[in-house]
């Protein structure tokens, strides 16, 4: 048994052998990876070889140089326009406020006119039309609002010099029609009171029934029982 075992590891019929490295793993490890980073780092330098060889990289950074300004350029356009921008919103605005002023400037001086008209028409109608009129009506007007109401207005005088104290009554009266009929009323709560010496203006709303329609304004001055003037108004 024992020649047997000997003569199958001298003949060619014994098994194979492996000769192994003494060398630690981690050493090995080590080298292969200084042996990878010599290869990455010629072909890092054959990469940027190539291209400063075919010029790649500076057409690159004068193309990033060009944009960079163009980019500025572009900031600046922008700034100035939005300058001009604001400063025609700021222009508008103060334009806009300045219309808006002269129109309620307007609206001012309009009113301010009709109300100086309205007074110079007042002091007008306080010139007596004859020298021997005592008292009178002057300035009856009514105009009728919404359909339903009708607004009056009236100015009694007395254009003499040192007149006195009028005490009486101011009688008020509509007509018209009201369902196509013959239509008249009084002035509601009756007659005004009136109690004055030089002049007396008078005004008031009226509440009209409905499809009434107001073609005559009648008014009538009244001193005791005595009638001292009458003033009507066709509408």
């Amino acid at each position: 048994m024992r020649f047997k075992l000997l003569r199958r590891r001298l003949t060619i019929s014994a098994p194979r052998m492996k000769v192994r490295s003494a060398m630690p793993w981690p050493l090995r490890c080590a080298g292969a990876a200084i042996v990878l980073g010599f290869c990455a780092a010629i072909g890092l330098w054959a990469f940027e070889l190539g291209k400063d060889i075919a010029g790649v990289d500076r057409v690159a950074k004068e193309e990033l140089a060009r944009l960079r300004e163009e980019v500025a350029g572009l900031r600046l356009e922008r700034d100035r326009v939005q300058s001009i921008v604001n400063t025609s919103s700021s222009a508008l605005t103060a334009e806009r406020a300045a219309q808006e002023r002269l129109a309620a400037q307007v609206r001012t001086l309009e009113a301010q006119n009709r109300a100086l008209r309205e007074d110079l028409g007042f002091f007008e109608k306080l010139i007596p039309a004859s020298g021997t009129e005592a008292i009178a009506i002057r300035g009856l007007k009514a105009e009728v609002l919404a359909g339903t109401q009708l607004k009056w207005q009236v100015l009694v005088i007395q254009p003499v010099k040192n007149a006195p104290e009028f005490r009486g009554k101011l009688e008020l009266s509509f007509s018209g029609t009201l369902d196509g009929k013959p239509w008249l009323m009084a002035l509601p709560g009756g007659p005004q009171t009136l109690q004055f010496r030089q002049y007396r203006r008078l005004e008031g709303m009226v509440d009209l029934p409905p499809q009434a329609v107001v073609t005559n304004v009648s008014t009538r001055m009244v001193e005791g029982s005595v009638s001292r003037a009458v003033e009507n108004l066709t509408l």
